[in-house]
């Protein structure tokens, strides 16, 4: 009897941190879903909708995690979420549906976005080297968003003004349902509003006490077990997008969210309190993270697409980071 209780005691931080996880991809989907249609109800123009609130929104996860790890003194998950997260995106999330097909990202130019992550992800790392992300780095860091933000906007503005056929109707928009009622909208608000806080805390809680079980720091925890599970939701549509023979944008895809993680959850994080960043993310981490950026080169400067072959090295190197981070 008292095994049974001593292994449902060890299993149950797992279950739950499943749970939270969980909890917060739904709330996220259902808050974007509410805030998009809602937007473009009251007469917010589509560009300004698929700029930000899909971008923030479709983040929020990650965004809760980091804001709630430092509210509770475990800022190590917050940055390990954050480096995790864009580490599995390039290895994990590109690497594993290329494994199924091939994805065509030689038909996608993402020069521009690409120099804008590499020069983000320098950037941080230059940060990081301080010891301590502050409301100093969060400035900076969040001025760079904005930076980034106003000249998508201003390209985006011009291509519309260029090319007549390319503007930006609602229905490109993801989570957009012209026929979806008021109190459907405000139902996916509050769903989301009070999901998002909800499943940040259970995943938080207990992703601290499965660190504190395995003796291994809210670190690593944040680098493997939050990491990949806020990097699902990404491979799974990735996965299904190759199967369908539809991958052509997942390139894009990772590059922009590794630069928002970079610029938005770190420097919004670090407005709540500071993060002490841990010297092995010095050592080991932010470099594996640089690395696997620059392996990108190839798909972005030199038209090849992600062959089965680069899927499986991809998927490889991170398996074997995994090891080296959980040894």
């Amino acid at each position: 009897m008292r095994a049974g209780v001593q292994v449902m005691t060890g299993i149950m931080p797992w279950i739950l941190s499943g749970l939270g996880l969980l909890i917060l991809l739904l709330a996220g989907d259902s808050l974007v879903k509410g805030a998009v249609n809602l937007s473009l109800r009251i007469g917010v123009p589509a560009l300004i909708v698929s700029l930000t609130i899909v971008a923030f929104g479709t983040s929020a996860p990650e965004l809760l995690i980091a804001i709630q790890a430092v509210m509770e003194d475990a800022p190590g998950i917050a940055m390990g979420n954050v480096v995790g997260s864009n580490t599995a995106n390039i290895l994990m999330v590109l690497g594993i549906p290329a494994l199924f097909a091939t994805l065509h990202t030689s038909e996608c130019d993402t020069k521009k976005t690409f120099n804008f992550m590499i020069a983000a992800t320098l950037l941080f790392i230059a940060l990081a080297f301080r010891g301590v992300f502050d409301w100093i780095a969060a400035l900076v860091l969040l001025g760079a968003l904005a930076l980034v933000l106003f000249d998508a906007a201003m390209e985006a503005k011009g291509h519309r003004a260029a090319c007549a056929d390319a503007t930006m109707d609602e229905e490109e928009i993801e989570g957009v349902d012209p026929d979806l009622p008021w109190w459907r909208i405000m139902l996916f608000l509050v769903l989301g509003l009070i999901g998002l806080p909800l499943g940040a805390d259970l995943l938080v809680d207990n992703a601290t006490v499965i660190a504190k079980t395995y003796g291994v720091s809210d670190a690593v925890i944040g680098l493997t077990l939050v990491a990949v599970g806020t990097s699902l939701p990404e491979l799974a549509t990735t996965v299904m997008a190759a199967v369908r023979r539809q991958a052509d944008v997942a390139l894009g895809s990772v590059i922009g969210s590794n630069m928002f993680n970079l610029l938005a959850i770190i420097g919004v994080a670090s407005l709540v309190g500071p993060i002490p960043v841990d010297a092995e993310f010095l050592r080991f981490d932010l470099w594996v993270m640089l690395g696997a950026s620059i392996l990108l080169v190839p798909f972005v400067y030199m038209a090849r697409d992600i062959t089965r072959i680069w899927g499986a090295i991809l998927t490889g190197l991170y398996v074997a980071y995994l090891v080296v981070v959980l040894s």
